[in-house]
């Protein structure tokens, strides 16, 4: 009996899409997990997938490419060898073959990925009139809707379906969880019940947003190497030998490095390479941020020219904006404009993490603990302070090449 091939479903509000092309030709043999044809959704272009086996026959009032297609629409048939085509005419088709690509709408049915129809959905779907209340549960339902009815706690047998012929689906599932009038205890209930809800805060809501972006809206890569920080070391402890009162000023790693980063950005500006709809901006200017934890969240005030500021003046700003930040008195002008960013979660304990770039910026470097450790040096062991280093950069306008000779 010849299987049906139709327009399946892409999501949950599409009716119709745009018809790309057939993947393979006419009257070839497809095997099940081949690749169909190419249909157009309301998002993206996607493959469809055979679940079937047979010989591919396109009919000759078959749409053509770019023609718009509605969900269900005949396309046309996987046939075995020497079968003739169905001569019902278009609009009439036979009930469709279950587990064919054409019976199992992607989307509207599909768990696996992008809607992508999986075995179970296959046999949901094969599920017969006869069959146990298991099976007629499964038939009834979509498998989105038996799962998030079993984390919710919810009796399909008491839901509603508004899908078609009364198909029970996940919004049906939710609905009857939150029904007013009814004490339904969830599973999420029962869990949330030992714990308490905090406020996110606008603050909190800023921070997360800019932390999505720079995951999502870039290409982010991160480079970790460990290097030798004897002499980073050796430098803080001449300026504490050197102080007279505890009130005196000592710079921290941080600022070394802050300096020790405007210099290497000199050498190489396309690690503050900005991407722009227009092209590729590159800041003349060295501007770095550095990542001040706080009650309130996470802030990154910076610090302007660092090129033309001694360490002692570095030190001196980055010590007025930490207490700034942490006193809730920063401006917006103050964290604007940065065109590089360091963090360090080395007082942590941390040795080598992931930072994540903020956005428009395409690099930011993350600072480890410094530890003390026995290195090789020709042919001795010898102590000395290592350091590891993170550093995140958006693959779009850096290589890896040039940001690990910018790390070096």
């Amino acid at each position: 009996m010849a299987i049906e091939i139709v327009v399946p479903r892409l999501g949950w509000s599409m009716d119709e899409g745009i018809f790309g092309e057939w993947l393979k030709q006419d009257g070839e043999i497809v095997r099940a997990g081949d690749m169909l044809f190419v249909l157009e959704g309301e998002k993206a272009s996607q493959e469809i997938e055979s679940f079937d086996e047979g010989i591919l026959k396109i009919p000759s009032d078959a749409p053509k490419p770019g023609d718009t297609v509605a969900v269900g629409q005949l396309l046309g048939y996987l046939v075995a060898e020497g079968e003739a085509l169905p001569d019902h005419p278009r609009g009439e088709a036979s009930a469709p073959t279950a587990g064919s690509a054409a019976s199992v709408p992607a989307g509207d049915w599909g768990t696996g990925a992008s809607g992508r129809v999986a075995d179970d959905d296959v046999r949901s779907a094969a599920a017969t009139e006869d069959g146990d209340d298991r099976a007629s549960t499964r038939r009834t339902s979509t498998p989105r809707a038996r799962r998030v009815a079993h984390q919710l706690g919810v009796d399909l047998q008491d839901v509603r379906g508004t899908g078609r012929n009364g198909r029970i689906r996940e919004r049906d599932v939710r609905a009857a969880a939150h029904r007013p009038g009814e004490e339904r205890r969830t599973m999420r209930d029962s869990l949330e019940a030992a714990g308490k809800t905090i406020e996110i805060s606008q603050v909190r809501r800023t921070i997360a947003e800019r932390m999505l972006a720079g995951a999502h809206q870039a290409a982010p890569v991160t480079l970790t190497m460990k290097t030798d920080a004897s002499r980073l070391v050796d430098l803080r402890g001449q300026f504490q030998a050197a102080a007279t009162s505890p009130d005196d000023l000592v710079p921290s790693y941080t600022d070394v490095i802050v300096k020790l980063v405007a210099v290497a950005l000199q050498q190489h500006p396309q690690l503050m390479a900005q991407w722009r709809d227009d092209g590729v901006f590159v800041p003349q200017d060295v501007h770095v941020a550095i990542a001040v934890d706080t009650e309130a969240g996470l802030f990154a005030p910076v610090i302007r020219d660092v090129i033309t500021k001694s360490l002692c003046q570095i030190a001196l700003e980055s010590l007025a904006l930490v207490e700034q930040a942490r006193g809730s008195r920063l401006t917006v002008e103050q964290m604007r404009g940065a065109t590089f960013t360091v963090t360090n979660l080395g007082a942590h304990g941390v040795d080598t993490f992931t930072p994540i770039i903020s956005l428009p910026q395409s690099s930011i470097l993350g600072l480890g603990a410094i530890r003390r450790e026995p290195v090789v040096e020709g042919n001795d062991i010898v102590p000395r302070d290592m350091m590891s280093l993170s550093l995140t950069f958006d693959h779009r306008t850096v290589d890896g090449a040039p940001a690990a000779k910018f790390l070096n």
